[in-house]
């Protein structure tokens, strides 16, 4: 799973009110090469909570991006390449991903991230 697939999960435990952002347990991280798309990582940007995908980057082990952006970073080719690997090239391949509310854990195996509820969930 990847971090623009983690920036859109959140948790949909019934009565939850806040179940984004999913904190990242990462066990074992992948890395994969993807070709860049600057016109792709551009567009992508406005739609990407920062703060959170700064936090689960980190939580993966990547510590190459600015706490805070604004677009007018878009210009550079050293941000772009950060974002890029950040966004597209890590991979989260076994770990869970955590509700910041209710701290149900939601295990990813093989990249796969396991969201399906208990009935006492829905």
């Amino acid at each position: 799973m990847g971090l623009l697939t983690h920036n859109m999960l959140s948790s949909n435990i019934r009565g939850v009110v806040n179940g984004f952002p999913l904190r990242i347990e990462a066990v074992k991280v992948v890395e994969k090469n993807v070709e860049m798309n600057t016109d792709f990582l551009k567009n992508m940007f406005e739609k990407i909570d920062w703060k959170a995908f700064v936090e689960a980057s980190i939580s993966m082990g990547y510590t190459e991006l600015p706490k805070e952006a604004d677009s007018s970073l878009l210009d550079s080719d050293d941000f772009l390449n950060r974002f890029h690997h950040a966004l597209l090239e890590l991979h989260l391949e076994e770990g869970a991903l955590v509700c910041p509310e209710t701290r149900r854990r939601f295990p990813v195996s093989k990249g796969i991230p396991h969201m399906l509820l208990h009935e006492d969930e829905v």
